[in-house]
């Protein structure tokens, strides 16, 4: 389980790159943990090291929970570690054009709520977050992502993953949720399996 995703306002982090791949959100030398916690203080390691304007090293960003960026976002390898690291970093959605496929489930699982904009609007999030000071609204419910200007843009969002990430269910929890119903029916099963062995040793 996770905590449940509704509605969120929050200062956005513009990151103008496309096809950044998994390993350049979590490099792979830090997937030596046995579980999914302490990621998030080496995402965009390298990156971040490597250019000290990098967004995730300027103050102005530094209470982002929303990251815009281009397209093809999470391509690479399926590591979910690269879902954890946004998330234990703060982020809890991310805007772009398109996303890799797998992190795409990835990140559906985990409730890290992504975002398909237009790309001509992606672009104008894009420059105009420079600022630092541009909060973005997403409200998962109704699917609207309303900008500054109160322009109100509506994101598609696959039905059973919204479902999960409004109750704060990741697969195995979403199961468990219809435990008495599948009790209820193992117990109809056993009487109608009970009842069909009498019948057929009365006969």
């Amino acid at each position: 389980m996770f905590e449940p995703f509704r509605n969120l306002k929050a200062k956005n982090i513009p990151l103008p790159m496309k096809d950044i791949d998994t390993d350049m959100i979590i490099p792979a030398q830090y997937l030596t943990k046995t579980d999914k916690f302490g990621y998030g203080e080496n995402l965009f390691e390298r990156l971040r090291a490597s250019d000290p304007n990098f967004p995730l090293n300027l103050e102005k960003f530094k209470d982002g929970k929303i990251l815009t960026t281009r397209s093809n976002f999470g391509c690479g390898s399926s590591r979910e570690h690269a879902v954890w690291a946004l998330l234990q970093w703060g982020i809890r959605v991310v805007i772009a054009p398109s996303f890799a496929d797998i992190f795409f489930n990835n990140a559906a699982k985990n409730g890290l709520v992504l975002v398909r904009l237009p790309e001509d609007l992606v672009e104008t999030i894009l420059v105009e977050s420079e600022t630092g000071n541009y909060y973005i609204e997403v409200d998962l419910e109704s699917q609207i992502v309303t900008l500054p200007d109160n322009s109100k843009h509506h994101f598609p969002f696959d039905p059973f993953r919204k479902e999960c990430i409004l109750r704060g269910l990741d697969d195995l929890a979403y199961i468990q949720s219809f435990t008495s119903e599948i009790e209820a029916w193992h117990q109809r099963r056993q009487a109608k399996v009970f009842y069909n062995t009498l019948v057929k040793n009365f006969n």
